[in-house]
């Protein structure tokens, strides 16, 4: 018992150790293979350039409100099919009429999303 005992942690140091390296080797090949210095940019330096061309304008925008509602009306989708896909499977095989009930209330309560954002004019499609 006790030698099954150390093959598990064997395996469990192995996978530690492997996570670990996942997560600092990337960090430690930027460090060795990013260059030093900065390189002049039109006279301004540490500017980004990105593909040979001048940046124009600032990186920092804000984003509407709508944008975030568009996020939460994917998520509301991914949970509602991640949840349904595997409950579909297996309903013809042991869900009854309670399970169906819950079902109809955790589909009703992720629909309530979809009333929220038609509310807030999210489906709407407008020019600007």
């Amino acid at each position: 018992m006790n030698g099954v005992l150390a093959d598990d942690l064997i395996y469990v140091f192995a996978f530690l150790l492997g996570g670990l390296a996942f997560g600092t080797v990337p960090f430690v090949l930027v460090y060795l293979l990013a260059p030093t210095r900065t390189r002049q940019t039109a006279g301004r330096t540490g500017q980004s350039i990105e593909c040979g061309m001048e940046p124009i304008g600032d990186a920092w925008i804000r984003y509407t409100a709508v944008y975030y509602l568009y996020a939460l009306v994917f998520v509301a989708f991914a949970v509602d099919v991640l949840f349904l896909f595997p409950v579909a499977l297996v309903y013809n095989q042991r869900l009854g009429i309670g399970d169906f009930v819950e079902l109809m209330i955790f589909v009703g309560v992720l629909s309530l999303v979809i009333v929220y954002a038609w509310r807030k004019g999210v489906f709407t499609w407008k020019r600007r």
